[in-house]
């Protein structure tokens, strides 16, 4: 038999298409700052960008929690498969922040992971997500506000495991996550700052909380007067930008443990403060640096 043939769309037909569009909710904006406002700004950043293996707690606002919703709600890097979600046999919702964007505004992304995860069967994971629209309620009208965000940094992914109970796959697999996992240790003297070692090569990598450009200004004043460095050789190497956040990294010393620079993190921290509040002009040596800097920042997602 031949082709069946197909009538011709018509005008009309377009239009009604285009008004079904139209009808539904729009697709959520894009959100330059996408945890602005919420606790823990910083780490929220941090969790999905820099860090391999972390967990931190959040809570429910008043009247916000869904029905049959836990106490707390577990946020984590990853969770296994790349899952966005898992509600645990034993009611424990846990959800993983590192599964990809889904839209422009990854607080409308998480919010919407939690929500799902805490409606399917305790013991089902959330393998996918829809589309988030702009209907689609964010994280700073979802969580309590008042809860701290304080990321735990775990030496590999062993909180996947609710019980022993695991099969040969199954600790292979484990096994396999753990060996990839970047050793990374959070510093104590400045928030969101996270010492790591990737092969033989040592950094340090911390997410500042001013906006892009009030961060990238600040270092560039640092820089241009030589006062960027972490500790005694601690050198500026670029930046990541992230959610609207600046993440510098600093190349140090390979054998040094993270205790080696708490104090000289506690000095950079109160010399970037004192460039961030500065509000006259770049001198040319400022707009050198800033440049130099700009051309090497990488953009994260």
């Amino acid at each position: 038999m031949g082709k069946a043939s197909r009538r011709p769309r018509t005008r009309r037909a377009d239009r009604a298409d285009r008004a079904d569009r139209a009808a539904g909710p729009a697709p959520a904006p894009f959100v330059t700052r996408p945890f602005e406002g919420l606790p823990g700004e910083t780490d929220w950043v941090a969790m999905r960008e820099i860090v391999p293996a972390a967990t931190a707690t959040v809570r429910f606002a008043a009247g916000r929690a869904p029905a049959q919703a836990p106490e707390e709600v577990t946020i984590a890097t990853v969770l296994p498969l790349a899952w966005p979600a898992l509600h645990r046999a034993s009611g424990e919702v846990l959800v993983g922040i590192q599964s990809g964007d889904i839209g422009g505004d990854p607080s409308r992304d998480i919010a919407s992971a939690i929500t799902y995860a805490v409606a399917v069967p305790p013991g089902a994971p959330v393998e996918t997500l829809p589309l988030s629209t702009s209907e689609t309620i964010r994280l700073q009208d979802l969580l309590d506000m008042q809860t701290p965000f304080e990321a735990t940094v775990h030496d590999g992914f062993d909180f996947w495991v609710e019980d022993a109970g695991l099969d040969a796959d199954g600790r292979a697999s484990l096994e396999r996550a753990n060996d990839s996992a970047i050793p990374t240790v959070k510093l104590n003297s400045a928030p969101s700052c996270y010492w790591c070692r990737i092969g033989e090569r040592t950094y340090v990598r911390w997410v500042l909380p001013h906006d892009e450009d009030t961060s990238t200004r600040a270092l560039a004043r640092l820089h241009a007067s030589g006062a960027s460095a972490l500790g005694e050789s601690g050198r500026l190497l670029g930046c990541f930008r992230s959610s609207g956040l600046l993440i510098p990294v600093w190349e140090v010393a390979a054998a040094a443990e993270a205790d080696a620079f708490e104090a000289a993190v506690a000095q950079l921290a109160t010399r970037i403060e004192s460039a961030a509040a500065r509000t006259d002009p770049l001198d040319a040596a400022e707009r050198g640096a800033k440049a130099g800097l700009t051309n090497r920042q990488v953009t994260l997602r």
